[in-house]
This record gives C-alpha cells, structure tokens and sequence, in this order.
C-alpha cells in the first residue's frame, strides 16, 4: 500500500458490485474500505434478486401442487394445498438476512473496512462520508463508484407503497391483492405476475408499447405468452400508458393511447405494481468536484476499463461500476465489472464482454437469453455483410423434459451463417436461467457450431436441447 493514502481502494456503495470488486481488491493485496448508506448488500440481496426468487420459488411450488393433472399423469394424487401468505413473506425475508449476514462476514473476514454513512468524491483520490457522529475525509489511491439504481416511476403515478407501490415493497408480500395491475411487462413484471397469479390474484398486465416483453426475443415472447399469460387470470394492454394513478380503495388508473394520449379507459383496481424499469441512483456523489457530468439519463460516462470520464476524458483514479453506469443493470454484471475495474487498476486491463452476459426471467417455465435477438443479429449482419440464420429444438422432444411431464418450452439458437459463430441463444423452459450459462461460455469464445455440434452432453438431461440445436444449425451452416 501506498503510505500517501489511507487506503488502496475505496468504494462507494456496498451492493454486488462494490461487493464483488472488494474482495478481488483483497486477493490483489490492496487495502480496501467499503462505504454504505443504507442497507449492506444493496438492491440485489435487500430488494431484489434474492427476496424476489424466495417468492418465486415458495408460489412456484402453490402453483404446481395445485396442477392436479401435471401430478396424475406421474401417478401422484395431491389435494387441499394450502399456504400461508406471511409464512411466504417471513421465508424471503429470513433469507435476505441470511444473506446479508453472509456478506457482510465474508468482507469482514478479509479485513475490508466497512464505514457507515454517504459518501462524496470530494476531489482527486478523496471520499468526503456523512457518518452518524459527523463528517470525516478519507483518501486513496483508486476510488470505485458503486451507487446501483432504484425503481422508476413515471410522472402522474403517485406511490404510497401499500397500495401502489414498486418491486421495493412487493418483494415484503405485506397483500394479496385480489385484483392488481401491473405496469409493465418487462422481467420485473413478468416475474411479480407469476406470484400473485399463482397465489389467486387476478391480474391485468399493462404495457405501454404495442407488444408485450418487447426486449425478448419474438419467438421467445410469443411462446412465453401462451404459456405465462393466457392460460393464467392475466387481462393484457398493450399500447396504452398509465398517464395517472391516484392511490386508495380502490386505486384509480386512467389509461390514455401510447401514441395519441387520447384517453382510453379508467381501471378501479385493488392495487398497482409499477414495473418501469430502474434509473441510476446518482445524485449527491460529487462528482462535479472533479469535472465529471452525468449523462442524459443519468448514468456516470465510463471507458471500456470502467474509468469515469469528463468531457470524454479519463478521470484519474476514479472508477464506477453496476447499475449507475447503464451497460447491463444485472447484478452479475456489476459484480465482473468491479473485478475489471480492480484488474484495471492493478495494471492488468481485462475488459468485460458484455455481448456473453446472460440474463434470466425466473419465472415458471424460465427464460433464460444471453446475446442479441435475432431481429438485431439480423440488423448487424446487413451492415456488415454476413447473413444471420437460426434454429429452434423444443423441450416436447427432450427425454428428461418427458420424464419430468414439464416439455413447454423451446431453444433457440441464432447465429452467423459464413463461420457459424453463436450470436445469442434464447431459452425458455424449465431450468432455463441454468442452461443459458453454457451458451454465454460459447458466445464468450466465440464459437462455431461446427465445433459445438461435436461436445457431448449428459443423457438423458435437459442440456440436450442445446445439444441438437447446435447439431441442426452446423447442418443448417
């Protein structure tokens, strides 16, 4: 450590990312201190990820112990399935604390300091902290910026978190609502629609585009449709805006047309989810005491090494990473960026490869993606010259699928039709956010499915519908 500073490294924000890039900072030898504002862990372990998956994992069970047929064609006889909301609601939260606890040892064991209160760039290579007993300046070498984001909600809906409210406080199940709506059918939504419409609430899925899950791909969202939407108590909207939403009993939603604004209807529901996506949560981190503005949006300007930048410049010592700099708002992306960002400054510049970053929907069946849509690949390959096929393998031919009666679902696979290189794969179907990881391996190394057709794969598992799509598409080559 350098003796000029307290510190090697300070972070700023105590989610995944900050997480992430102070324990790689330990294994590189750098003295490390992690500053937080409010909860250790962040949106993921506090708001996010792991309270939304124990709720999706508690309904999912409600909702295929309740599937009568599913059991009786595997010979088993259930009935009179009963749950608990609170008990629900106390199984998210124990693990949440669980898992903050975990955190929070897991940096303590490796000697990071951990300091209480909001933290400020308060010029080159210092941090200004707000703390409980008063203001104290630290410094170091190298600085990570690491705020994350919070919920967005658009102008005219009014929150008041019990009966209309964000993922923050759906993730607490305080309510089941008997009917709510849901704005917006992005992965948030998707996800909350799969556990109240598995507990018995009745739905109405609003999005303000002309289709719904407009960031999937087509064919995947048409099959998720028909399997996550229809057969459910799920009404859907499309191409009409929430323009206002006045919380109470009932809450009142007057819904206008996308394009016209021109009213359309009023909705009188028992409660209101907003899922429209998360904004950066960048205010008040003095980051004009070195020169740096945020973007339009909000986000902190960042190099391929995640330094910041002001006026397109590096800013010396100072990084940011995860939501706040808008490449990928997924916590393992935070978490690779923190490990680059520590790379970076120990002179071992490692680039995050954004383009085999996977994501998932852990809704019942999954959706599991990873790379572009075909409709983007297909855009790529007309300015530059190469033509895009895909393929598609269903879960109705795969043995393990059969076995476990749960064969909704399909792989797709999209790729380069001259080399064969996997541009994206898109799963949905059971275990999809497990499969989807070895497809971002070989998008990662870019492979062909000339080489892919050849790997071999356990049998009978559910991997094997990765299998043939890899084996059709060297065919299709």
């Amino acid at each position: 450590m350098s003796q000029a500073f307290d510190y090697d490294l300070v972070i700023i924000g105590a989610g995944v990312g900050g997480h992430g890039a102070a324990l790689h900072a330990v294994s590189c030898n750098l003295k490390t201190a992690i500053i937080e504002a409010g909860v250790m862990g962040g949106t993921c372990v506090n708001r996010g990820c792991i309270p939304s998956k124990a709720l999706l994992a508690a309904s999912g069970r409600v909702r295929e112990l309740q599937n009568a047929h599913h059991w009786e064609a595997l010979g088993i006889h259930v009935g009179g399935v009963q749950f608990e909301r609170q008990a629900i609601a106390d199984h998210a939260n124990n693990i949440v604390t669980k898992q903050r606890e975990a955190l929070v040892k897991s940096m303590q064991r490796l000697g990071v300091d951990i300091i209480e209160g909001w933290a400020r760039v308060a010029g080159t290579q210092k941090v200004s902290i707000t703390t409980p007993t008063g203001e104290k300046v630290i410094t170091a070498k190298d600085i990570i910026l690491a705020p994350g984001s919070v919920p967005f909600v658009p102008p005219g809906i009014e929150i008041d978190g019990k009966t209309v409210f964000t993922s923050d406080d759906a993730v607490r199940l305080e309510s089941l609502p008997d009917w709510i709506a849901i704005i917006g059918s992005g992965y948030i939504g998707l996800e909350f629609a799969d556990v109240y419409s598995a507990l018995g609430c009745e739905i109405t899925l609003i999005e303000a585009l002309d289709q719904l899950m407009p960031g999937f791909d087509p064919d995947i969202a048409k099959l998720a449709q028909r399997v996550l939407i229809t057969p459910r108590d799920i009404e859907t909207k499309t191409s009409v805006l929430a323009q206002k939403i006045t919380p109470g009993s009932p809450v009142v939603i007057e819904l206008v047309d996308a394009k016209t604004k021109e009213p359309v209807e009023t909705l009188e529901v028992d409660a209101c989810l907003v899922a429209t996506g998360r904004i950066p949560a960048t205010k008040d981190l003095g980051l004009d005491s070195v020169g740096v503005e945020l973007d339009r949006r909000g986000f902190i300007p960042v190099n391929d090494h995640l330094v910041v930048l002001a006026n397109g410049e590096p800013v010396p010592h100072l990084y940011a990473i995860g939501d706040a700099t808008g490449k990928m708002m997924l916590a393992h992306t935070a978490s690779a960026q923190g490990v680059a960002a520590v790379e970076a400054m120990c002179d071992r510049p490692r680039p995050v490869d954004y383009h085999s970053i996977p994501a998932a929907a852990f809704t019942h069946p999954e959706i599991g993606f990873v790379g572009m849509t075909e409709p983007t690949a297909k855009a790529l390959g007309e300015a530059e010259g190469f033509e895009v096929a895909s393929v598609r393998t269903y879960f109705k031919g795969n043995a393990k699928a059969i076995a476990e009666n749960e064969t909704d679902g399909v792989a797709k696979l999209v790729f380069r039709k001259d080399t064969g290189e996997v541009l994206g794969v898109h799963i949905f179907g059971l275990h999809a956010s497990d499969l989807i990881s070895e497809a971002a391996s070989a998008i990662a190394q870019r492979q062909s499915v000339n080489d892919l057709a050849f790997l071999v794969h356990t049998h009978p598992t559910l991997s094997e519908v990765l299998d043939e799509a890899y084996k059709q598409a060297a065919g299709a080559h």
